[in-house]
């Protein structure tokens, strides 16, 4: 009876694992993958507006070209340093990631990137030179390929033709960021790069070899330009400058033109002093699980038509030699605004002294952060604490004079 009830244990434990084996292989193939994509929100052409949906289709290559169900697990971050903290940290495993030219420095240097094998990339070879070889800035001196660039622009000055005059003296510059005619109406950047770097930029300072002194000095300036900014702004800047609600604004020329199609009274520029060039570029992450299919996405998005979609959606400028030659993209962005070629690609952007923002060294990092708390503090506390002074001191004084009427009414009382 015993020998019976352990055969039947025996046979009930075998039943469970064959079951649970097929249950498994039902759910998850050899064959069924998820690739974990992480990039900026708005930042790809994902089927809205009639768009081509680029994940969705690279899941039907992956079926059709490579044999493989791919689900692309797609998720977006706001800032290079919301990135790095998951990637750091180890808290998220991602297969791609596409973080901008200083962040992939330091990625590469913390050992947190996986160099690429271009032989599962041969659309690199529509990169153009500019981005190659000994140009490629940001990924220090090995001869290994780390990143392939997705966008590449420079940051400008967007500003209402309503609100600022064609003569205005300010215009063309920096200073415009300041000018007190438009106080209250000017719009700076909540990131702090970013910000101090349209500082540094108007003093003529190298915004990665600035002294402690001169970012000192970049500070001040930031302090006396919050007398005339409306706030702090990222994402919020497309609502404000559409609607006319801000004047003035420092952003990235892509951007533009998202503003401008839903406003044509805004126009941009270049400041003369110098401003920011960077580069986004796509990258597998040390922990990527599946390298190889993540190598295999990166040449998908460097094809002629994906990368033509990408450019069409979000206007930024396309390190891919066939975009820039192709005629239904030519047209398409002198469709959206009529000097958009040359903004990008053409003298206008070429005629002004431009810097990228390299890796800075991790005295200069705690020293930026210790800075731009200094800044904010000051901005989010500071007005709240001159409110709240002067409310209470309102207040006193309301019961100081209560007080007084009080005791001249109680003195004529006894009179």
């Amino acid at each position: 009876m015993m020998k019976k009830r352990i055969l039947s244990l025996l046979a009930c434990l075998l039943l469970l694992a064959m079951s649970t084996t097929l249950l498994a292989s039902c759910g998850e193939t050899e064959d069924s993958v998820t690739l974990y994509v992480y990039n900026w929100g708005e930042y790809i052409s994902d089927g809205s507006d009639g768009s081509l949906d680029v994940n969705a289709a690279f899941e039907e290559y992956c079926r059709e070209e490579l044999g493989l169900n791919v689900t692309v697990n797609y998720s977006t971050y706001s800032s290079n340093e919301s990135m790095y903290a998951k990637i750091s940290s180890g808290s998220a495993a991602y297969d791609v990631i596409i973080p901008s030219d200083y962040m992939i420095e330091r990625l590469v240097a913390e050992e947190l990137l996986a160099p690429l094998d271009l032989s599962l990339i041969p659309n690199y070879a529509y990169i153009s030179e500019e981005f190659k070889g000994e140009n490629v800035y940001y990924e220090g001196d090995s001869d290994l390929v780390y990143s392939i660039p997705y966008f590449y622009g420079m940051v400008g000055i967007i500003y209402n033709t309503r609100d600022v005059a064609e003569d205005e003296e300010s215009l063309g510059s920096w200073d415009l960021m300041w000018d007190a005619d438009y106080t209250a109406n000017i719009l700076q950047f909540n990131n702090s790069r970013d910000a101090f770097g349209t500082a540094l930029y108007k003093l003529g300072y190298d915004v990665n070899e600035a002294t402690d002194a001169q970012w000192r000095e970049a500070l001040e300036l930031l302090r006396q330009q919050k007398a005339v900014i409306q706030g702090y702004v990222m994402d919020e800047i497309f609502n404000k400058m559409k609607s006319g609600s801000a004047a003035v604004a420092a952003y990235y020329a892509g951007d533009f033109f998202s503003m401008y199609e839903d406003n044509e009274d805004l126009s941009f520029f270049y400041p003369r002093e110098g401003t920011n060039r960077y580069v986004d570029a796509m990258c597998v992450p040390a922990a990527s699980q599946n390298k190889e299919l993540a190598m295999h996405y990166i040449n998908f998005m460097c094809n002629e038509e994906i990368g033509v979609a990408n450019a069409e959606y979000t206007y930024y400028a396309s390190p891919l030699t066939t975009v820039i030659a192709n005629a239904e993209y030519q047209e398409c962005m002198s469709e959206v605004h009529e000097n958009a070629m040359e903004i990008l690609y053409g003298e206008m952007a070429s005629s002004v002294p431009t810097q990228p923002y390299m890796n800075l060294t991790p005295e200069r990092l705690t020293m930026l952060n210790s800075l731009w708390e200094e800044l904010k503090v000051e901005s989010s506390i500071g007005d709240g604490i001159y409110v709240c002074c002067g409310l209470i001191l309102a207040a006193l004084l309301a019961l100081l004079i209560y007080h007084i009427l009080k005791k001249r009414r109680w003195a004529k009382l006894y009179d």
